[in-house]
């Protein structure tokens, strides 16, 4: 029978990581996170990011080495919870929402792709932006039709492409800073009204889309080799590099662009570039964006391709999604059926709406689930060995949850109104499946 294939190194499964949290992300989020907050400080939604990386990665971390299987959330939330009652309905309305998520990022970062294109390709008008990204999906789709040995490789090599463009970047900023442009508050930029925490928070949604991805090895459980070892590691590096990535970048580009010109330029890392050293590099610089975008969603579809196929090959989800490619061992369905779905998003999607969705749908069962989970699981199960533990054990879960519902409260009710019809959605039809099989709340 074919069965998934423990082939992915800890360098492979950084890599993996860091180019699923860089990809479009950052370079389409920056004047979205000035704006925002209205000037420089805006640094603050990047440290909160961190932060909630740090402390959620925590959570992680200690979940994917004691659980190191495929699917990620999907095993957690029912080992958290109980596999026949409330873990179940947890680990059911995870894949439920990641059947609609997880194709939304993957549009999102195709919509991004198209946007930065039309810096090299001005003429590109909307339809020709749609068909752009929808080939790219497609295109994402065929090369992950492989062996995951082949795909680690892949990875690796993408990875480096990640962090030499982000570093010529980062060089090239602090080459030709200026401190007034970066250092240049408005009046009342750190007065703590209400109206600076509203900004914050919608600035800390934009941040931390950006650093998303963190957790992928976990959903990749099952393919890691030392998964105990290698699935800690392998997040905090990844958010260690990321994070001081990203901090260093936000104040390189606001040292060489003045704030207010800044968080208009739907290309500013284009403009940066050719601000520089003129169109040509820019053009380079456009084309490396280009392809740390393609790199994100060949990480961001490897990763979520393997919920499905969890949750079916354990019997809470359509059959057909539990197969295995016969020769290359990989769930094919499940990844075909997530390129079709992101395909017909990114044709109907704007790119700002994507990431706010993505961001507050996920929030309450998955991100807050897990923190509370993992507190109840070690009160409950007091003599359990944890193969990782976190350090401080409770304050990452405590931080984590604070931080998650600040952000959740802080979007608009209409978006908030979405996330929980969407968990309403996926209740009603867990239980009239419940029902119709005579299991929990149902049974007899």
């Amino acid at each position: 029978m074919s069965k998934l294939i423990r082939g992915l190194s800890l360098r492979q499964a950084v890599a993996i990581n860091m180019i699923d949290m860089v990809g479009i992300g950052p370079f389409i989020t920056i004047p979205f996170i000035i704006g925002a907050m209205n000037g420089p400080q805006c640094i603050l939604a990047w440290l909160l990011g961190a932060i909630l990386s740090y402390a959620d990665g925590s959570v992680w971390a200690e979940l994917g080495a004691k659980w190191p299987e495929a699917g990620g959330s999907y095993s957690f939330l029912q080992n958290l919870y109980g596999r026949e009652k409330w873990g179940r309905l947890l680990s059911f309305l995870y894949v439920w929402q990641t059947c609609i998520q997880a194709p939304l990022v993957v549009a999102s970062g195709a919509i991004g792709f198209a946007q930065y294109l039309t810096y090299l390709i001005p003429a590109l008008d909307d339809m020709s932006r749609k068909a752009v990204s929808g080939t790219l999906i497609i295109l994402i789709t065929f090369l992950l039709y492989r062996k995951i040995t082949d795909i680690g490789r892949i990875s690796v090599f993408m990875g480096m492409i990640v962090i030499g463009t982000i570093l010529w970047l980062i060089v090239s900023g602090f080459s030709h800073f200026h401190p007034e442009l970066a250092f240049t508050f408005p009046k009342g930029a750190f007065d703590m009204t209400p109206l600076f925490f509203l900004g914050l928070g919608h600035a800390s949604t934009k941040t931390v889309y950006s650093f998303l991805g963190y957790y992928n090895v976990c959903h990749l459980g099952g393919e890691i080799k030392d998964p105990e070892r290698n699935i800690p590691g392998s997040i905090f590096i990844s958010i260690t590099g990321i994070a001081l990535l990203y901090l260093l970048m936000q104040t390189a580009v606001v040292g060489v662009i003045p704030w207010q010109e800044a968080k208009d330029s739907p290309f500013i890392v284009s403009l940066f570039f050719e601000r520089l050293y003129g169109p040509v590099a820019a053009q380079v610089a456009t084309a490396l964006i280009l392809f740390i975008a393609i790199s994100s969603l060949f990480a961001v579809m490897l990763g979520y391709s393997r919920v499905p196929y969890a949750a079916a090959a354990d019997g809470h989800f359509f059959k057909i999604f539990a197969r295995l490619h016969p020769t290359k061992n990989f769930p094919y369905v499940s990844l075909l059926m997530m390129g079709g779905l992101a395909f017909v998003f990114s044709l109907r999607l704007k790119m700002k709406d994507a990431i706010d969705a993505i961001i507050v749908m996920r929030i309450l069962v998955q991100f807050i689930g897990q923190s509370i989970g993992i507190m109840l699981y070690h009160q409950r199960m007091k003599q359990e060995k944890f193969p990782y533990r976190m350090l401080l054990y409770p304050l990452p879960a405590i931080v984590g949850i604070i931080v998650w519902a600040f952000i959740f409260f802080s979007n608009s009710w209409q978006m908030m109104l979405g996330a929980v019809s969407v968990i309403a959605a996926g209740v009603l039809i867990f239980s009239l499946q419940s029902y119709l099989n005579k299991r929990w709340p149902f049974e007899r």
